[in-house]
């Protein structure tokens, strides 16, 4: 105490003047939260003179607009009272059921039980990292991954190792190695966090001969898998992958999602759990949202039970391999040499690296300067790494402007290597942590 009887101030917090007045209230795990640099950008990029290679947004433009709002009216008329009103945390059992059929096309046998409504997959991945990860725990990703899965898991002071992939996935001996590195130093693997098929960022599918052998993995190593799969309906040639849940239903928790095949707006997405898993999905979503929206789940449910909705997402594969062939063909003519891409099958993204030297984050405001946008690739890694890549996304833009984006992008890019060229390679920035999701990552 000091003479007039107040506290002492610590000697390391005098003369400290903070902006925010609660910073010493914030749980520990909230020091590794950080935004995305796109968000941080997002009001310049969404500019319409700036092309977007940034953002995973859906083209909507191909909905029955017309006859969706009719559909709208028609339920508040009818179900107004039921549709407007708190829900189960389960979710409608007609969309279970619904969902259920959904998942069949990939060899997936469920009963709506174990289904849970969720408010975006995004809701069902941050739901079970609560329920599985205690702070130090590991979780198993590829490297690159998922921006929000990232986030979920800094969250709740998860670790990630990150496992190497190529053109065919996951690589199953890497896989082995990480997990023995992580026996041999006394580190709990909770979950193997995977999305097989047409990757976001990598663009790329797991291979159908690897997938047995990724399940086996984990069972020897008493690892669960949690298998994120938004984009599976979505292969340019119509093909639909088997599930990992086909294979192992006791121990694949499956995430799926009405955000790309449908309406990202309304938030509807799913988990699809063990049955015991189910039950506490059930409390923790009760939780976190009481009960997802019912007016929504009638909305999709309504949609799925009077339109075609598989022509739909056909429409979608059409229009979104149109936009593919597009950024591929300009990429192969205005990049420089030393790049190299991906080549996806289906989904929304192209995974580029840029020659050595070259630190995307460091560019990207010199990109959108030049009226581009893109994510850097140091977003999709826990570790600081992916300073050399970026992901471009294609879903969203005309194929005209997508191709306008990538002549853009490639003079930035010369430019860059011209400085580099000239004063030599700049060691990247240290990247804190792996950044929070929002909509211009997702």
């Amino acid at each position: 105490m000091t003479p007039s009887g107040s506290p002492e101030k610590n000697p390391a917090q005098a003369g400290r003047h903070n902006l925010d007045p609660h910073l010493d209230r914030y749980a520990a795990r909230t020091s590794g939260m950080t935004a995305s640099e796109i968000r941080a950008l997002f009001a310049v990029a969404s500019r319409p003179e700036v092309v977007s290679l940034a953002g995973g947004m859906p083209n909507l433009a191909a909905l029955p607009l017309d006859s969706l709002s009719a559909q709208v009216a028609e339920i508040i008329a009818d179900d107004g009272l039921v549709a407007l009103q708190y829900g189960s945390a389960h979710g409608v059992p007609v969309l279970r059921e619904q969902i259920c059929e959904i998942m069949a096309m990939e060899g997936i046998s469920a009963h709506p039980d174990d289904v849970v409504v969720t408010v975006g997959s995004q809701m069902g991945l941050d739901m079970v990292t609560r329920l599985f990860c205690d702070p130090g725990d590991v979780v198993i990703a590829e490297g690159p991954s998922y921006v929000g899965a990232l986030g979920s898991f800094t969250a709740y002071q998860a670790d990630v190792v990150h496992v190497t992939m190529d053109d065919d996935g996951l690589v199953p001996e890497a896989l082995r190695e990480a997990l023995a590195q992580a026996e041999k130093a006394g580190k709990r693997v909770k979950f193997l966090y995977t999305i097989p098929n047409f990757h976001n960022p990598a663009g790329v599918t797991l291979a159908v001969e690897r997938r047995a052998e990724i399940l086996e993995i984990c069972r020897e190593h008493n690892v669960l898998v949690v298998e994120d799969n938004p984009y599976g309906l979505l292969g340019f040639d119509g093909q639909t992958y088997p599930a990992l849940r086909s294979t192992d239903p006791d121990n694949v928790v499956y995430l799926g999602s009405f955000s790309k095949t449908f309406a990202s707006g309304l938030r509807v997405g799913w988990v699809l759990a063990p049955h015991a898993v189910r039950e506490k999905l059930v409390l923790a979503a009760e939780s976190a949202t009481l009960c997802p929206p019912t007016f929504n789940q009638m909305i999709v449910s309504r949609y799925l039970a009077t339109h075609d909705w598989k022509g739909q997402i056909k429409t979608f594969r059409e229009n979104y391999r149109e936009r593919r062939d597009a950024i591929i063909s300009a990429l192969e003519q205005h990049l420089p040499p030393g790049c190299s891409w991906t080549h996806p099958d289906g989904g929304f993204y192209v995974w580029v690296t840029v020659p050595e030297g070259v630190d995307t984050k460091a560019m990207l405001p010199r990109a959108v300067t030049a009226r581009v946008a893109y994510a850097s690739g140091t977003g999709f890694y826990a570790d600081g790494f992916g300073s050399r890549q970026m992901r471009l996304s294609y879903c969203y833009p005309t194929p005209e402007r997508i191709r306008e984006g990538v002549r853009r992008l490639a003079a930035v890019l010369e430019s860059e290597m011209d400085l580099v060229r000239t004063f030599g390679t700049v060691t990247p920035r240290a990247v804190s942590g792996p950044q929070s999701p929002s909509p211009d990552t997702a």
